[in-house]
């Protein structure tokens, strides 16, 4: 079966052009399905039916996996077994009349408004650490690039003048996003000393560097969330996709139009964005209870 994974993995990045990140989660989620088939001596896709594909799943919930773990595995399984069809290595697809598994749809954590200018200030020390830490957060807050994009950026990929910054996102799609002034201007004072001091005369190309002056890593970005939250006494569980989550969530409060919004998110399909509907809703009943007479 292996043998069919490396084609379909091939064909996912060939034909269908996903991420690095996207194949990864893919081939995880595929491998663990093919080693619990071995178990069973299934080996050959002919033989594998519906009852093996929902006992997988039964025993992925066994081992703790969400709901929204287990709907993903299965979204992969289903493409692999389509594939196997399509390519004429089976006659049918076992997964397909299986339902995902329903999971409540968990909303998002949020910064408020004054939250994030709690994060926001604690990078305001003057020092050119600091200058770096402020410009990240500044521009994830500003553009909801996710924490991927964002430690992708390159020089050329940003137009401070017109106040616009190129990204490639899922699927190797590009947008446009608007930057705003507050991150335009962090930027530009990040360039002007603690990009220069970081590069150390090398010549990566990649925006926001490390002390090492190399391009930074997504596991890096989330330290330096971590010890910006702590340094503003903010008690909420946050990750660098809630700044994100708060850009979205900001925009609609203040009256943004959910395509606008699913534009500048790079989602790919509506539904994505519209969970965000769900957060403005829950904040104006948490506004209700609060302040009306009788809430």
């Amino acid at each position: 079966m292996n043998q069919f994974l490396d084609l379909f993995l091939n064909y996912l990045l060939v034909e269908k052009g996903l991420t690095r990140n996207t194949l990864e989660a893919y081939s995880r989620d595929l491998s663990v399905y093919l080693n619990f088939l071995a178990g069973r001596g299934l080996l050959d896709p002919e033989r594998i039916t519906a009852t093996d594909v929902v006992e997988h799943l039964g025993h992925l919930k066994e081992r703790g996996l969400s709901p929204r773990s287990r709907a993903r595995a299965l979204s992969a399984i289903k493409m692999f077994h389509r594939f196997l069809m399509v390519e004429n290595h089976c006659p049918n697809n076992p997964a397909a009349i299986i339902e995902a598994p329903r999971s409540l749809n968990r909303l998002p954590d949020v910064l408020s408004g004054r939250e994030v200018e709690q994060l926001l200030d604690s990078a305001r020390s003057g020092d050119l650490k600091d200058e770096r830490d402020l410009a990240m957060l500044e521009v994830l807050y500003a553009t909801g690039l996710r924490v991927s994009e964002l430690v992708a950026l390159k020089l050329k990929d940003v137009n401070l003048d017109a106040g616009y910054l190129l990204t490639m996102g899922k699927g190797e799609k590009e947008r446009l996003v608007p930057m705003g002034e507050s991150a335009q201007a962090a930027t530009m004072e990040y360039l002007q000393a603690a990009r220069r001091k970081a590069a150390k005369g090398g010549n990566c190309d990649i925006l926001f560097l490390s002390r090492l002056g190399h391009g930074m890593t997504r596991q890096a970005f989330w330290n330096i969330i971590k010890k910006r939250v702590g340094a503003a006494g903010i008690r909420k569980t946050i990750s660098p996709h809630s700044l994100r989550h708060s850009f979205a969530t900001h925009l609609l409060e203040n009256g943004a139009d959910l395509r606008s919004v699913q534009i500048m998110l790079g989602h790919a399909d509506l539904s994505s964005t519209q969970i965000y509907t769900h957060v403005t809703r829950e904040r104006l009943k948490q506004l209700h209870q609060e302040f009306h007479p009788r809430g």
